[in-house]
């Protein structure tokens, strides 16, 4: 792009100082079932796309984000509000029902995903985890009101006898995150957790308990559910979307292990005694960059349980498998054992003790 056509806001001569830019034709081409809601024509015409799921659950997906709701016959209750969906929510539903939206359930705080909650006005009843109330109350934002009804561990909204399943496990990607099921559609939304056909988004989508967000893909298998609502990724998921992704944060689990027990950091001390003797900082970017490449390399060139690679089945795994390798190797550092500690003479109690 030359300085001509540049807008004036790109930054891109930054060198190591910077973030790289990716050209498209760095990654590999996406697998069809990936595709999802992008090229249906009605998205492409409207914006949006709306598609019942199952007894009067619907799902709208914008391409990038999705959410759900679920017609009661005496009302409409709607799972998150995201901005990149506006109002194109509302006519998705005018377009199935003249029900008024009478519930609105929040999966968590994140403005991402319910930062258009007042368009649906100040007289619904607004369900969520306590500790999401808890922190909305302590960030305000306008378009984020407080729920009206919160819950500590289980709850269940039952409208007009359509009953919502609502449950919170621990924190994952979130303090606050729960688990939305409809038992009778076979429904669960597991918002920022599931990815079906794609890699999440960049550092585990900025997950804030990795330990808890591995989990809670395992917990997912514990439902009996035939369709996943993510949240992302532009697509419905069924079980065998959610085993795939499992298997893939498994292969990144161990093998953030695996490199964590084999490479020392010592090897980039070279020159530590010299001139440079204060650019730690540098021993550490090298160290973790010799992470990060281990466990791309070992994720990215094993075949998986169906002879495929991952870049052949899920999209994006070529090039943000390095994002998500770095998030799960520091989480692991910040959130599981480093089998043992250093002895007074500074030797290891394991040989596979890690700093």
């Amino acid at each position: 792009m030359s300085d001509m056509t540049k807008p004036h806001w790109l930054v891109d001569d930054l060198g190591p100082k910077g973030a790289a830019f990716i050209d498209l034709r760095d990654f590999a081409p996406p697998p069809e079932n990936s595709h999802g809601s992008l090229f249906l024509p009605d998205r492409i015409e409207k914006g949006y796309h709306v598609e019942e799921i199952r007894d009067g659950a619907y799902w709208v997906s914008v391409g990038w984000y999705d959410c759900m709701f679920v017609v009661t016959g005496r009302g409409v209750v709607v799972l998150d509000a995201p901005p990149a969906v506006g109002e194109r929510l509302l006519e998705a539903i005018e377009t199935v029902t003249d029900e008024p939206v009478t519930h609105l359930i929040y999966s968590h705080w994140h403005a991402d995903h319910i930062g258009a909650a007042t368009m649906f006005g100040p007289n619904i009843e607004i369900v969520a985890h306590e500790r999401t109330r808890d922190l909305l109350a302590r960030f305000p934002d306008p378009y984020r009101p407080l729920p009206t009804d919160t819950f500590a561990t289980d709850a269940t909204l039952d409208v007009n006898g359509v009953k919502i399943e609502l449950s919170y496990k621990g924190q994952n990607h979130c303090e606050g995150n729960i688990f939305t099921y409809l038992p009778k559609q076979k429904v669960l939304a597991a918002i920022d957790i599931a990815s079906p056909a794609w890699v999440t988004f960049r550092d585990c989508d900025s997950s804030e308990n990795l330990a808890g967000w591995e989990q809670a893909h395992h917990q997912v298998l514990e439902y009996d559910f035939d369709t996943v609502v993510s949240g992302h990724v532009s697509r419905l998921g069924n079980r065998d979307d959610v085993v795939e992704g499992v298997e893939y944060l498994d292969d990144l689990v161990r093998y953030a292990r695996q490199a964590l027990e084999t490479i020392p950091i010592e090897y980039f001390h070279t020159g530590m005694d010299g001139p440079y003797r204060a650019a730690f900082r540098a021993v550490e970017e090298n160290y973790f960059a010799a992470l990060v490449n281990y466990v791309t390399k070992k994720v990215l060139e094993r075949k998986t349980s169906n002879g495929m690679r991952w870049e052949e089945r899920l999209n994006g795994a070529d090039v943000l498998t390095k994002h998500n390798a770095f998030a799960i190797l520091e989480k692991t550092r910040l959130e599981r054992t480093h089998n043992g500690y250093l002895r007074r003479d500074g030797t290891p109690t394991s040989d596979k003790f890690f700093i």
